[in-house]
């Protein structure tokens, strides 16, 4: 059995969540959650709101025992980019691209 949760249209790029996903994959619960709360990532305050719901979601949806879970999977997507235009001098224009991500984190119950 396993819980699921996403976190769609997060305004910051993949890039630098898949460096916090990457800390946190394969460690229990509590483990991962301690990762997030002592990490000076911007990506680590949205990805611990989203392990608070997949574990939520474990316990409510599945019945599954909060203290046996583990970050089975998690992984993240590009979103939609937002296109912007930065005036430059001799009247060029740069373009700005403002990323966002889709994260899944899975949790799943260790068989111990």
């Amino acid at each position: 059995m396993e819980a699921l949760a996403y976190l769609k249209y997060a305004r910051i790029s993949p890039r630098k969540v898949s460096i916090v996903l990457d800390l946190i994959r394969n460690k229990p619960v509590d483990i991962a959650a301690a990762i997030l709360r002592h990490t000076p990532k911007a990506a680590c305050e949205d990805l611990s709101k989203l392990l608070k719901s997949a574990v939520a979601n474990a316990e409510n949806n599945h019945n599954m025992d909060k203290n046996k879970l583990y970050v089975s999977e998690c992984f993240v997507c590009p979103g939609p980019i937002l296109k912007r235009i930065r005036p430059k001098d001799h009247g060029r224009a740069h373009r700005i691209e403002k990323r966002s991500s889709h994260v899944t984190m899975v949790l799943k119950e260790k068989n111990s």
